[in-house]
């Protein structure tokens, strides 16, 4: 080191500040090596006098320091030992006054404003100190007050790259590079530069790991058995009780809890878990006990595989308990594997939503009268095919699951054999009986009616509006699609069903839903309304125009492809606007492409919803009618022959595979027949054949699972979707509000580590009042986190106050807690991250007990 150096070391102590109690400085140099006594007499600072100490002027020292001279700023050197108190006149001086030592050490401590008294920790840990590399990182750590223990954590973050001092971070980071400890970078650092048993001290005091042989493996298994202990009874983890902390559980269990939570991180917890979890035999000691045990813990992901067995088993083996299922369900998704499973856990809910439902009409589907059995199709009927729907876009997005492969024979006996057999069985049968006298069914509105019934009035008010015609929109797609408009737009929203024409084709359905005085088929199977051929866009868009002035006909897709200021521009004037949609119908329709019917569904949902929020926000449109030409039957399985029959030997105009046209009128057997004088005229001579049941006729050609055409209810019950758009302000407006989840605790104390609170779902969803999902959790003044994360999602749709009530349990890290300071309960909105409240807490947990447990 050179003079320059010391001398500038030294300048920057004396230009200090002066302490609390100082009048001057006094620093001490200690050179007991005599490192510098040839060149002490060159060093030079302005206002500092020198002095020079040795064995024989201590006591003239103490007079020159205390009596001579009171004032001046002094620089006293010495080789000699000064820090024993035997005989040492200038014993008090030295400990009121500061140290100097001119090696590396001391400089650093200097630099780093480390206090002389920690000298033996930075000596013990020279090496990690070498590198100015880790130097740097010690320093960004930025610590105030320096202590033991935070300079050997200060070392353990730097060499593990941290940029704060945090034992869960820094212990979450060796163990996220793995738990060999041969192969761990940062254990081996520690091993290099560190003092290995320090960390495992720490390891022990802050985790209550005293293993008396240690591993990162051990100690993964210690942390995770103590936080699967705070949801399961312990008696139940007899052996694993070894694992189970004997102190400081809590901050075992935050620990898992938080890296569980953390938005990256916790995928390299997940592979973990799964090692840890073959380790210790998790699958062995859950098997062993009923579900009830524990459906609460999530800290390996065998528990969700456990559930999921234990929910499909029973259902394999005609086990009802259909509430507890989706009781278990619900409870999953606010635990950590849900993601991991979801798609699963949906494939079952909707599996036992069918069971529910088959279970509901045991004595099988009611064969009623006609209308009858068309509105329990709409009341009730419908989500059976909702279901079976649901159950599959589950089931493509985890199509390699085995058990899902088993679920997926279960739906189709449900669905195919039981639900679709009975339910078009049976209105087939009424069709037979009760529609001879021409297609209507008495109090239903008819899809041939549509225009007159709906959209005719509002033209001639001159208000403006709106129809989407979506292909294939079914009736129960268009229930969930009304469901999601009511709930996530400020517009009132109704739907209701019609009786759709027959054959349900496309081009007759299209044609039905245009002003209109007459409807013709030609021989050449083509439709014309009012003797203009009404298929295809152009042709649709001439006869509304015919009709009515200032209208128009645009695909959805064209529309979409428009900015604000084009939609505005060509809808400018436009009175009646009917939209094409047809993401359905374009996917089913083709036999390359029907296999992903439901994911089109899907599709379509969003895309009319992001349509009508384009009505509405770009063109002010106030009057929107969402309809269908048709529905369709999709079934995933193959058709056995049985779902097929040979066409009759009839002359005909049109075959497809869910009817047949032709001039020809004679009783078929299996065949339903009905004439087209209902839509097209007395004198037409035309007459629809369609087979029984969800029957197909054997055509050229592959694509036989999705069909329409027919008169089955999945394909005759079209959905009317009103719409009406209401603007922030005006009186029936109603803006959409999540539901409030609000403490219900009023004691604002904790006494215990361990606690509960109850939380409330201040209103049930409904309408405008749409679900919220919590994450609630303990924060101290400065946000930091000091208990476990819990969720609560409020979804609830019950009017009984209890079953939205949740009871949530807590545990607080072992820590000192100031009971005059306030802690903080966190609620905030887990899709936007908003604090919605921050509740003030005193903690008084006298001595902090681990019986807390």
């Amino acid at each position: 080191m050179n003079i320059d150096e010391i001398v500038k070391t030294l300048k920057e102590s004396y230009d200090a500040p002066l302490r609390d109690g100082e009048q001057r400085k006094i620093i001490f140099w200690l050179d007991k090596e005599s490192s510098f006594s040839e060149i002490i007499d060159e060093i030079k600072i302005d206002n500092v006098k020198f002095h020079k100490l040795n064995e024989g002027n201590f006591f003239y020292s103490k007079y020159l320091l205390e009596e001579e001279d009171t004032d001046s700023n002094y620089l006293i050197y010495s080789n000699v030992d000064i820090q024993t108190e035997e005989e040492n006149w200038l014993i008090d001086t030295f400990l009121y006054s500061n140290q100097f030592y001119a090696d590396k050490i001391s400089l650093l401590m200097n630099e780093l404003k480390i206090d002389s008294s920690l000298r033996h920790v930075i000596k013990k840990y020279e090496k990690f100190f070498d590198k100015i590399e880790r130097r740097k990182r010690f320093k960004a750590l930025e610590i105030e007050q320096y202590t033991e223990e935070k300079i050997e954590l200060a070392i353990i973050s730097a060499l593990c790259n941290l940029k704060t001092l945090d034992t869960d971070d820094v212990l979450k980071k060796i163990l996220i590079n793995g738990i060999e400890e041969s192969e761990n970078k940062y254990f081996q650092q520690m091993d290099k530069f560190f003092d290995i048993d320090v960390f495992w001290k720490y390891v022990s005091q802050y985790y209550g790991f005293y293993k008396e042989e240690k591993s990162l493996k051990k100690l993964l298994i210690h942390l995770t058995v103590t936080a699967m202990s705070h949801s399961m009874n312990e008696k139940y983890l007899s052996n694993i009780k070894e694992y189970i902390a004997e102190k400081n559980r809590a901050n075992s269990m935050i620990f898992i809890d938080h890296w569980m939570h953390h938005k990256t991180d916790y995928t390299f917890y997940d592979n973990l878990a799964e090692i840890i979890e073959k380790e210790i035999h998790i699958h062995d000691l859950i098997n062993a006990l009923d579900i009830e045990n524990f459906k609460h813990a999530d800290v390996f992901p065998y528990f969700d595989k456990a559930i999921i067995i234990y929910i499909a088993n029973s259902l394999d083996s005609n086990i009802e308990d259909f509430e507890q299922f989706i009781d278990l369900i619900q409870l999953r998704r606010t635990k950590h594997y849900y993601e991991q499973f979801q798609y699963i856990y949906e494939a079952l809910f909707y599996t036992v939503k069918m069971h529910q439902f088959h279970k509901k009409y045991n004595m099988g589907i009611p064969q009623v009268k006609l209308a009858e059995m068309y509105q329990l199709y709409l009341d009730d009927f419908y989500k059976m095919d909702t279901y079976y729907r649901k159950f599959y876009v589950a089931f493509d997005n985890e199509s390699n699951s085995d058990l899902l492969k088993k679920l997926k024979s279960m739906v189709e006996n449900l669905y195919t054999n039981w639900y679709m057999g009975q339910l078009s069985s049976n209105w087939s049968s009424v069709l037979s009986d009760e529609m001879k006298k021409g297609w209507k069914i008495p109090g239903i509105e008819s899809q041939m009616d549509f225009y007159k019934n709906y959209v005719s009035q509002k033209v001639q008010k001159g208000d403006r509006v709106f129809v989407i015609i979506s292909d294939a929109l079914r009736y129960e797609v268009a229930v969930e699609l009304n469901d999601k408009l009511n709930t996530e737009t400020i517009g009132n929203c109704e739907i209701e069903g019609n009786l759709g024409v027959i054959p349900s084709v496309t081009k007759l359905g299209m044609a039905s839903l245009l002003p209109y005085k007459q409807i013709e088929i030609k021989d050449n199977g083509r439709v014309y309304v009012d003797s203009k051929d009404s298929q295809g866009l152009e042709n649709r868009k001439n006869i509304l125009e015919d009709k009515v002035e200032n209208s128009m006909a645009i695909h959805y897709q064209e529309i979409m492809a428009m900015n604000k200021a084009g939609r505005r521009e060509h809808f400018k004037g436009k009175k009646l606007n009917y939209i094409y949609h047809d993401s359905i119908d374009a996917t089913g329709d083709k036999a390359s492409t029907e296999f992903y019917t439901f994911n089109a569904v899907e599709k379509a949902i969003e895309e009319l919803y992001n349509l009508v929020k384009v009505i509405k926000d770009d063109l002010s449109g106030t009057n929107i009618f969402i309809t269908a030409d048709h529905g369709f039957i999709y079934q995933r399985d193959s058709l056995e022959e049985s779902d097929k029959i040979e066409r009759e030997d009839i002359s005909s105009i049109e075959v497809k595979r869910r009817y047949l046209l032709s001039k020809e009128q004679k009783e078929i057997k299996g065949l339903l027949n009905f004439s087209m004088d209902y839509i097209i005229g007395n004198d037409s001579s035309l007459t629809v054949y369609m087979p029984n049941s969800t029957i197909r006729f054997k055509t050229q050609g592959s694509g036989a699972n999705f069909v329409h055409g027919g008169a089955s209810l999945q394909e005759v019950v079209v959905p009317v979707i009103q719409f009406k758009n209401i603007r922030r302000g005006q009186s029936n407006s109603k803006e959409i509000e999540k539901v409030d989840i609000k403490l219900t605790n009023t004691v604002r104390k904790i006494t215990n580590s361990l606690f509960n609170l109850t939380f409330f779902q201040t209103e049930k969803v409904e309408d405008k009042v749409v679900p919220r999902t919590v994450n609630i959790y303990m924060a101290d003044e400065n946000d930091a986190l000091i208990s476990n994360e819990e969720t609560i999602i409020g979804d609830k749709q019950t009017d009984k106050p209890d079953e939205r009530t949740f009871r949530v349990k807590f545990a607080l890290k072992s820590q000192q807690y100031d009971k005059n300071k306030y802690y903080y309960l966190i609620i905030k909105d887990s899709e936007t991250d908003v604090i919605i409240e921050k509740i003030p807490f005193q903690i008084n947990l006298g001595i902090v007990s681990d019986f807390d447990f």
